[in-house]
């Protein structure tokens, strides 16, 4: 498979949105103007806005992400924000309805909590200091814009109390509710500021980020705050440069991979990888679980965000959009045909299936966890000279956004195809039926694979 660049020069960080670094500004509240918007991707969205949400992974997955000047818009249907199956006419509404339940969550934790409202600084931080400045002048155009809406007031009016309705059963356990923001408070100043989407006045959305992470944490109190959402949470606001659309964007997100910031989530992946690397280089898998290294929990970070550091800029975000796009499970209909045969041929055997799962295959090794092992496998011989976790961790933080997109991407879709092809063939060795080919078997049990989870 080959990954592109859609044919755009490589944009630099504060450029993804198409907008010069020089013009950057506080994230919108809202975005009502993009509910309208339509995607040029070819055949993904129909004359009414509906989004073919398997031609838009397809699009993802075949072109190695899509344009910086259309992720925004993207994102808004790939994180489920959006509906596929919405008009753009519902999302019109959509969006209003999502910025009053927004506005009303934050103004609930607010008032419950009202000495949190503002970020305690020190004073020795100049940069955070000018980042409150820029954030209370958009906090005053933003009301000075309700105020202008008179003419919608109404309906604006009514979306508040429905609102209001539906978390006022919300309670908040004032303890671990100030214990996140005392977290968030410690990692936001600590999110890349390299980034031009946080200097001059657009620093303030630090404090746009902050407002995100508590709201989040308050009614999501089973996930609440952990280290590392800020980073993640920050990818979101820079692509999506609106607030309420980070928010709901992040939470659709993490319903899915919320346990990843928990210990068993992490500690889950962990195994994972290290039994996929017992796979593929037992001799590299042994030599990194002796006693002097801390068994793989350096790759941690890694796969917890997502790579964000291991590749220039620009490109991690296509490598998020592509994990994010679950494009191994977009193959081709020659796949989907062989799966239908296979279920036909089930429906109508005599012989007992109860056992023809694949036993030889972890389903649970996701395409992320291909390109954690393609980074390791690829830096093998200097890994192997490592001899403790200190090592180790010089090592791999020496590998900060140097690694190349392109080249581990097809290295890791050649390891995963690899690793298939060889526990579906071991399987079939005993199970394959005398009126089924080998090739519809195999890409049956290889279509099975390709479900990530």
């Amino acid at each position: 498979m080959e990954y592109l660049t859609n044919g755009n020069p490589r944009q630099t960080a504060g450029e993804e949105d198409g907008s010069p670094s020089l013009q950057r500004r506080v994230a919108a509240v809202s975005s009502p103007a993009l509910s309208a918007a339509r995607l040029t991707l070819p055949g993904v969205m129909d004359a009414e806005g509906r989004v073919d949400e398997s031609r838009l992974r397809m699009h993802i997955f075949k072109n190695g992400g899509v344009s910086p000047s259309e992720r925004g818009l993207a994102w808004r249907f790939l994180f489920g924000m959006y509906p596929c199956s919405s008009t753009a006419l519902e999302r019109t509404l959509l969006q209003e309805q999502l910025a009053i339940r927004y506005q009303v969550m934050k103004r609930k934790w607010q008032q419950f909590l009202p000495s949190a409202v503002r970020m305690h600084l020190n004073g020795t931080d100049s940069e955070l200091v000018a980042a409150v400045r820029y954030f209370d002048q958009r906090q005053a155009q933003v009301q000075q814009q309700a105020q202008d809406q008179s003419e919608v007031r109404d309906r604006l009016t009514f979306l508040e109390l429905q609102a209001q309705i539906l978390f006022e059963r919300d309670t908040f356990d004032q303890e671990e509710l100030r214990e996140a923001i005392r977290i968030i408070d410690k990692d936001v100043p600590r999110t890349n500021r390299d980034l031009s989407y946080y200097q001059g006045e657009g620093s303030g959305n630090l404090l746009v980020l902050r407002d995100i992470l508590i709201t989040y944490a308050a009614f999501h109190p089973e996930v609440s705050y952990a280290q590392g959402m800020n980073d993640l949470c920050s990818r979101f606001l820079e692509v999506l440069d609106s607030e309420v659309d980070t928010f709901w964007s992040f939470s659709c997100y993490m319903e899915k991979f919320s346990r990843d910031f928990r210990a068993d989530g992490l500690h889950r992946k962990i195994e994972l990888e290290a039994a996929l690397l017992k796979e593929l280089d037992p001799q590299l898998h042994a030599h990194l679980v002796t006693d002097s290294m801390e068994s793989f929990t350096f790759c941690h970070r890694w796969l917890l965000l997502g790579f964000q550091r291991e590749f220039e800029h620009s490109d991690a975000l296509r490598l998020f959009e592509i994990l994010s796009c679950d494009h191994l499970e977009l193959i081709s209909q020659q796949v989907d045909r062989a799966r239908y045969q296979e279920r036909l041929a089930r429906k109508y055997s005599t012989e007992d299936n109860s056992q023809s799962e694949l036993q030889a295959i972890n389903t649970d090794f996701t395409f992320e966890l291909f390109i954690c092992a393609a980074i390791l496998l690829d830096n093998r011989e200097s890994l192997l000279q490592c001899r403790d976790d200190v090592q180790l961790i010089h090592f791999t933080s020496s590998l900060q956004g140097t690694l190349d997109l392109n080249s581990t991407l097809k290295k890791a879709e050649h390891h995963f195809y690899n690793y298939c092809k060889r526990c579906a063939w071991d399987y079939m060795n005993g199970h394959c039926r005398a009126h089924k080919s080998k090739e519809e078997d195999f890409l049956y049990q290889l279509r099975s694979l390709f479900v990530l989870k």
